[in-house]
């Protein structure tokens, strides 16, 4: 799947992927956020992704033209997990529109884990 976005030079298209490692990427930056996660469905245990596969941890569709992106995290255990959540989603929100041009309607983001050190 691929966003299009058209204006008077032409279309754009961009693929989910590259929307995904955008997403990935801005949130990994983010305070409290130790990586993207990817739960097995078979097993239902959670992995946390490196950094070559952070778009994994992200899930890119369209809604009435405008982006939903679902994003999975492992956070740092003693964080307040709604500070971080706030600004994680308005960051990954700003880029994403910042970068590609094309709106963005939810960031919804899902705490897979807690990682203890």
């Amino acid at each position: 799947m691929s966003a299009k976005l058209l204006n008077e030079l032409g279309m754009i298209e961009i693929d989910s992927d590259v929307i995904a490692k955008i997403a990935g990427f801005e949130a990994t930056k983010c305070y409290g956020v130790v990586g993207m996660a990817f739960k097995n469905k078979t097993d239902g245990l959670v992995s946390l992704l490196r950094r070559e596969s952070i778009s994994k941890g992200v899930h890119v569709s369209i809604k009435e033209e405008k982006l939903v992106i679902d994003l999975h995290i492992v956070a740092e255990f003693g964080i307040n997990i709604a500070e971080i959540s706030k600004n994680i989603v308005s960051n990954v929100k700003y880029v994403i529109e910042k970068l590609t041009g094309f709106s963005v309607a939810e960031v919804n983001l899902f705490v897979d884990s807690v990682r203890v050190d």
